[in-house]
């Protein structure tokens, strides 16, 4: 079956083709428009703008997908896109694009839950596979990426997910497909929002995730950290003590000790506004940015990989997977990944491709399939079956949300 998925919760314009075939999904087409430049200059992403972005730039990229893959609605078996969470102006171009189209062709429309998608990039993997011929959606020329599913081969329930994103951070239990129960979840801010927040301080522009990791690995990497041999080495809840660390900045690790597996990232934050209000040198040394930035980088990875091990201790999964725009960060998909293989030597580790790691409408089109079939409990059959009538009428039913709760999804 064919599905055109629609991803536009942020501030990140996407439009997919995937054909999924029994157990495996094949990203025909997968194209994303960033708005990064519109909203640097205010330090944020501007709702609005947002919008208005989408609104320019959906029915550009639908016109390109749809001519360039010689999509017609025969070839169309099921329309996906972000119901939410997200912002509620930019949810509604997309939610409203999507349900047009699904009047227009007649066809099948489910809304999908951002944080579900998050997780479903991780039954996602690249391999290639030899061109296959197909006269309603041709494939590329030369050898075409081939994305197949993992999870009928590899990934295994129970699945433990900890999603890290610019809104959310989470740890996700998930007994089967599109079961999912929050166990752990930030009360503040968000690990993303952390370092966007942390950029800010320092002047080092937005977004801010991409900018202060790449000035920590500086930092990493210098003849300074080599010497002290310091945190960026050792995480902090494998060391003897808190004083172990001798480098010059001494964050904190926000509730890392806590009975339960909730997070707390705004502490951590305000920590970093002190000490640069105490030390504005910081300000204009680019070496002391770094060490700042490599501390700041390492007390959050040190709750996030601490959190992840106990939530794993209590709830024994086979599974556990990284998910969200942060999971992109090199140093957090290592350092997780090296905690599992020596604390949970019988857990598999799953991350999503760099790519798949952000907005994406690919991961959308995966949860939007899972939504239609895992819950009636036919994930191997490609026909919506008894659910068709619901699902084309959603086209009437389905609304954008803004707070759209996982256990809703």
């Amino acid at each position: 079956m064919n599905i055109l998925a629609i991803e536009t919760s942020c501030d990140e314009t996407a439009v997919a083709l995937v054909r999924a075939k029994k157990n495996s999904f094949e990203i025909i087409e997968d194209l994303v428009s960033s708005q990064i430049k519109v909203h640097q200059p205010f330090g944020g992403v501007v709702p609005n703008l947002a919008a208005r972005e989408h609104l320019k730039n959906l029915p550009l990229m639908l016109k390109k997908i749809i001519k360039k893959n010689k999509i017609t609605p025969k070839n169309i078996d099921l329309i996906a896109v972000t119901q939410g969470p997200g912002l509620i102006p930019a949810l509604l171009i997309g939610t409203n694009c999507a349900k047009a189209l699904a009047y227009a062709w007649k066809k099948p429309l489910v809304g999908a839950h951002h944080i579900a998608g998050h997780i479903y990039a991780n039954f996602i993997s690249s391999c290639h596979c030899e061109k296959q011929n197909d006269e309603a959606i041709p494939q590329k020329t030369g050898s075409p990426r081939f994305l197949r599913s993992l999870a009928m081969t590899k990934i295994k329930f129970p699945i433990l997910a900890l999603v890290v994103s610019g809104g959310h951070t989470q740890l996700i239990l998930m007994k089967k497909h599109m079961d999912f129960k929050i166990v752990g979840e930030t009360l503040d801010d968000a690990a993303g929002e952390a370092f966007d927040k942390v950029a800010r301080i320092l002047n080092l522009g937005y977004p801010g995730g991409p900018i202060v990791s790449k000035i920590a690995d500086e930092f990493r990497h210098s003849a300074k950290a080599r010497l002290l041999n310091q945190s960026t080495t050792f995480p902090f809840f494998e060391r003897s003590s808190q004083n172990s660390s001798k480098s010059d900045f001494s964050l904190p690790r926000p509730m890392i000790n806590s009975d339960n597996l909730n997070f707390s990232f705004s502490g951590l934050k305000t920590a970093v506004l002190y000490i640069v209000r105490d030390n504005p040198k910081i300000l204009k040394n680019k070496k002391l940015k770094s060490e700042l930035c490599a501390e700041f980088q390492q007390a959050v990875i040190d709750v996030l990989v601490a959190k992840t091990l106990k939530a794993a201790r209590k709830y024994k999964p086979k599974t556990i997977l990284l998910g969200g725009g942060v999971s992109a960060n090199t140093e957090l998909r290592r350092q997780l990944g090296e905690a599992i293989k020596k604390n949970l030597k019988n857990t598999l580790y799953s991350i999503p491709d760099t790519r798949y790691s952000l907005d994406n409408a690919a991961m959308i089109a995966v949860a939007g399939y899972f939504s239609v079939f895992a819950r009636s409990g036919v994930a191997g059959q490609y026909k919506l079956a008894k659910n068709k009538k619901k699902f084309e009428n959603n086209w009437k039913n389905l609304e954008a949300d803004a707070n759209l709760s996982l256990r809703e999804a």
